[in-house]
């Protein structure tokens, strides 16, 4: 190994075994080199392997810190927006937003920031939706907090003709016995996942917060009336390390 790889293991196992525990400060360069014996370039040079890989994030001045441990969220998406959920919601408890329902389930404290415009979707929106290339959808993007941690985006596009002066228009949380759609006869009958895998654009890292290095999954969910015509395109970003997604799939 390299000088700057040493330093680089030895930090590593000490994050690893709990040593230097989430949100903790490294060392300081001057202890580092006395520490090792290494030139403070060849210091710098080992933690920023650390940074590359995601282990350490640089906080406000010079201090490196620990990446600090985020508390999993686990979504059963299988189930989270089925009809029987939203038949079994008990005010209070599970009504309401169901993803915000789910979180207060485990224990946290979900919030939520509303923006609601009319645009021209993303192409893969577009296609989802089965809109004309001139076609407008109705957006209502999140911002989903848990415990004050910003921990997703989730984005959901309507046909603008289907959802015109629904409460969909309005900017905060709305809520519907059987969920908004079905209240207004936009009744969703199946779904279809598609599940990406990437590195975040600029703007999702700088909104999420996100320490380099962070992969996240890019979940599309399109929802269809029995006909077959797609009612809503969700497009939720989970960063890699604060979520578990869970299904249960029949063998039938």
């Amino acid at each position: 190994m390299t000088k700057a790889q040493e330093i680089a293991y030895d930090l590593r196992e000490q994050i690893v075994s709990g040593a230097l525990k989430g949100g903790e400060a490294l060392p300081s360069e001057s202890k580092m080199m006395t520490q090792y014996g290494y030139s403070r370039e060849t210091v710098r040079a080992g933690v920023r392997l650390l940074i590359d890989e995601g282990l350490v994030v640089t906080g406000q001045g010079q201090g490196k810190y620990v990446r600090e441990d985020y508390p999993p969220v686990v979504w059963n998406w299988s189930t989270l927006e089925s009809r029987s959920r939203h038949a079994n919601a008990v005010e209070g408890q599970t009504a309401g937003d169901q993803w915000a329902s789910a979180v207060a389930e485990g224990g946290k404290a979900p919030r939520q920031e509303i923006t609601v415009s009319i645009v021209e979707p993303p192409a893969h929106v577009r296609e989802c939706l089965g809109l004309p290339d001139d076609g407008l959808a109705v957006a209502r993007k999140r911002i989903r907090y848990v415990d004050n941690r910003p921990y997703a985006l989730a984005d959901s596009y309507f046909p603008q003709e289907l959802v015109a002066g629904t409460p969909l228009m309005e900017p905060r949380d709305v809520s519907a016995p059987g969920g908004i759609l079905a209240s207004v006869g936009l009744v969703q009958a199946k779904y279809r996942d598609e599940i990406a895998v990437r590195m975040p654009t600029r703007q999702e890292a700088e909104l999420l917060a996100l320490p380099a290095a962070t992969p996240v999954a890019e979940h599309t969910r399109t929802g269809y009336d029995a006909d077959g015509r797609p009612l809503r395109c969700m497009v939720t970003i989970l960063p890699g390390d604060r979520h578990k997604i869970l299904y249960e799939v029949d063998t039938d």
